[in-house]
């Protein structure tokens, strides 16, 4: 069985977002702040571009203990050997991923209503991004928001841990985990403030909180 990592603060990184800090600063500094995960996410870079990316953020979270995902390209996450693959609904089966991947890489899936949740299999997927919860812009191609009492149903439905997802900030991680995740991801809450440590202890600060 593969070890899930504390998915409880879960940083996707945005490069447009995360501006000149840069990506691989901004995830040193929000994993000093409290961030467990950073996943990889730039669906406008081609796979070399993502493994020159991923190299540097791999060294800048080198000795932290953070687990490293990479988004979609399932090429750079191999060359990269991230820790995890994570993938949506439109990219690829979870199948042809875990054969893509190898039985030991962490496979985390986009899970939008119930009926997907329902079908996961537990074997394949090790964690589901649930959502979205709110509309956001880091991704303006989302599927409609679910809210959190859907959350909560896809949550019920899931096999599998799941992360919520869309919009969320610091002070909804009290509903995030009342509805039963496992953790709580965000873009802009830690890439688009200045302090990306500060932004990310607040966060970090909340979800301990909520989880008691």
């Amino acid at each position: 069985m593969r070890k899930l990592p504390d998915l409880s603060v879960y940083l996707v990184l945005d490069r447009v977002l995360c501006g000149l800090v840069g990506m691989a600063e901004t995830a040193r500094l929000a994993v000093a702040g409290g961030a467990t995960v950073v996943q990889l996410r730039d669906k406008g870079a081609d796979t070399a571009a993502m493994v020159a990316a991923g190299r540097e953020i791999q060294a800048a979270l080198a000795g932290t203990g953070a687990c490293f995902v990479v988004n979609d390209d399932v090429e750079a996450a191999r060359a990269l050997r991230a820790d995890g693959l994570h993938v949506g609904q439109d990219d690829m089966s979870a199948a042809e991923a875990r054969a893509l991947i190898g039985p030991e890489m962490i496979l985390g899936l986009s899970v939008e209503n119930v009926g997907a949740a329902r079908e996961l299999d537990a074997g394949v997927v090790d964690y589901v991004g649930a959502g979205p919860v709110f509309a956001t812009a880091s991704k303006p191609d989302h599927k409609p928001p679910v809210g959190f009492d859907g959350l909560a149903a896809i949550v019920t439905a899931s096999p599998v841990p799941a992360v919520a997802i869309g919009g969320l900030k610091a002070r909804h991680a009290g509903q995030v985990f009342a509805a039963g995740c496992a953790g709580l991801a965000v873009v802009s809450e830690i890439c688009g403030r200045g302090d990306p440590r500060a932004a990310a202890r607040i966060l970090a600060e909340a979800v301990r909180e909520a989880r008691g």
